[in-house]
């Protein structure tokens, strides 16, 4: 687990050398002012024509400014080599064997669909992810697809680093990160009335880095137009300290499991195998067609917001002990009618008790509303993720002046160390 550490500004981040990526979650354009602009966002680290300028520097000033600055080089570049992606690795099942004691090492997890094991492999500390291939994979195509899915970087995804394939079985190397998944954050069955995440600002810092995160998986991950994630539940959602200028960093995991896995695949009649999805967070058509998109991408994250803000689980049921039979409890119901209430009233009653009425009600009501597209019926009405991410940066930011003017600290300190 991590160990416990101050943060610094959540809004204003310490600005990072410019070898450095800065976050996309943070990196916002001037033109943010205008509220008919959601999405309006800066995804790269630094403009390509700035390599190209002119310098007319004497061969003296060179050497006399490259040895002043060496050990700073040094570290920059050592910087740069850990930020970057890596090439992909595609293990010998050997390796694999080896790491999981033939698969007798005790699981990290275990569903219908997947196990995973903690390992080491060839020196990292990685997460070994099992699972069922939807269809048949020729190495050819595992290396292009993994050349693709490992070169894209994000702070807000856990890096995949390789895998390897056994039978109709897939094997995904993770980076693995210490930190507890957002479902125990929320809901700690030992200490129901203790939440890492009790302030406004540390939920809305993690609505902001998952919006940026799937955004970036969507639109700007070079993969290709229709490239979803299709695993996006509150369980598969890591809060982690981060080891910079934030308190916290929420990350997806599974990133690539749903193209290298086959999921977005067409079988060669044409038509689609039906996947298993997670009760709760599966939209209609999805429920009806077994095919992800990325509106059922959206969908999901729906669910996660509005698990986020009440705290409650995506769906649930109690025993009536009149009648003895089950009761179904939706959040996404229960969202419908705190709104439905008007006022403000219904959505204060709603929202988390555990943060003990402290944050904007104005803006928890945008991102109850913001929730609730998300989950609309109708896949065409909702919203694309470019635009979910501008406005949960704005309400960020508004959260953000909001503790300012009543004088609340800014700065949070988390810990995710057993209690």
């Amino acid at each position: 687990m991590c160990k416990t550490k101050t943060s610094t500004d959540v809004v204003t981040p310490i600005p990072k050398p410019r070898n450095k990526s800065p976050r996309p979650s943070k990196s916002f354009s001037d033109s943010n002012s205008n509220s008919n602009s959601n999405s309006n966002f800066n995804f790269n680290s630094s403009s390509s024509s700035s390599t190209t300028n002119n310098f007319n520097i004497t061969n003296e000033y060179s050497t006399n400014l490259f040895s002043k600055s060496s050990n700073n080089s040094r570290a920059s570049l050592s910087s740069l080599r850990e930020a970057l992606a890596e090439n992909p690795h595609i293990y010998d099942f050997s390796e694999i064997c080896s790491a999981t004691n033939n698969f007798l090492s005790k699981k990290l997890n275990s569903s219908s669909s997947s196990n995973s094991w903690r390992s080491i492999v060839r020196g990292r500390d990685v997460l070994i992810s099992q699972r069922k291939l939807r269809r048949s994979l020729e190495l050819q195509q595992l290396c292009g697809r993994l050349s693709l899915i490992c070169r894209s970087h994000h702070s807000s995804i856990i890096k995949l680093l390789g895998a390897s394939v056994s039978g109709n079985y897939i094997y995904l190397v993770y980076e693995f990160v210490s930190g507890a998944n957002l479902t125990n954050c929320l809901r700690n069955e030992k200490n129901p009335s203790f939440t890492v995440l009790c302030t406004w600002l540390s939920r809305m810092q993690v609505a902001t880095d998952l919006s940026h995160g799937l955004d970036y998986i969507h639109n700007f991950s070079g993969l290709n137009s229709n490239v979803i994630h299709n695993h996006i539940k509150s369980s598969s959602i890591i809060i982690t300290e981060h080891e910079s200028e934030l308190p916290i960093c929420a990350k997806f995991c599974h990133f690539g499991t749903a193209e290298l896995c086959g999921e977005v695949e067409e079988n060669r009649d044409g038509k689609v195998k039906k996947i298993e999805g997670t009760r709760g967070y599966m939209s209609p058509e999805f429920q009806v067609t077994g095919i992800p998109t990325q509106k059922t991408d959206v969908y999901a994250f729906g669910v996660v917001i509005l698990e986020l803000l009440s705290g409650e689980e995506a769906l649930r049921f109690v025993i009536n002990e009149e009648s003895g039979e089950y009761k179904r409890i939706s959040v996404i119901e229960n969202a419908s009618q705190a709104v439905a209430g008007g006022g403000g009233g219904g959505v204060r009653k709603w929202v988390d008790r555990r943060l003990k009425d402290s944050y904007p009600v104005e803006v928890a009501e945008k991102m109850v509303v913001l929730g609730l597209q998300c989950v609309d019926e109708n896949p065409e009405k909702r919203p694309d993720m470019g635009k979910v991410a501008g406005l949960v940066s704005r309400l960020y930011l508004e959260s953000k002046t909001w503790a300012e003017s009543i004088g609340l600290p800014t700065d949070f300190s988390v810990s995710l160390a057993p209690r």
